[in-house]
């Protein structure tokens, strides 16, 4: 009875630590659609690393934006003008890096705009907070599921 106790004792540390670091690794991410459905560039700032990178795929290919022109474009709308809900599908993470896997579905001023996938990888800075590295998504108006 008490080797039962003990190994569920760890399992459930085990998965309460596992938790831990996927809501650590989380945060930059939902902060970085916080951000957007706030019109807040400063909390949209502390999602990004330093050297981060955003891209789409396109039709015609893959197309970069420039993070501080990001933060730009979305501190001139208004608030709940933007709004991606997403699911988290998958986080991994070894060490110092995560990857995390989130189909959305966009919606701009209350109206469903266009759905895809975003893939994160994020990096755990020296002061220990994770922060996105590079983000790349789809974009599509067809066959979506939409996130409520």
């Amino acid at each position: 009875m008490n080797k039962i106790f003990a190994i569920a004792l760890l399992s459930g540390s085990f998965c309460l630590g596992q938790q831990t670091k996927n809501l650590e690794v989380e945060k930059p991410i939902r902060n970085l659609f916080l951000a957007m459905k706030t019109a807040d560039p400063e909390l949209l700032k502390t999602a990004f690393s330093d050297t981060g990178i955003l891209q789409t795929i396109t039709k015609d290919g893959i197309k970069s934006e420039d993070i501080k022109e990001f933060i730009a474009s979305i501190s001139k709308m208004a608030k709940d003008d933007l709004d991606e809900r997403i699911t988290i599908e998958a986080i991994h993470i070894d060490g110092n890096l995560a990857s995390v896997f989130t189909p959305y579905s966009f919606y701009v001023k209350g109206k469903f705009s266009h759905c895809g996938a975003n893939s994160f990888q994020l990096v755990k800075q020296q002061n220990g907070e994770w922060k996105i590295q590079y983000l790349i998504d789809t974009r599509r108006k067809d066959n979506c599921k939409e996130i409520k």
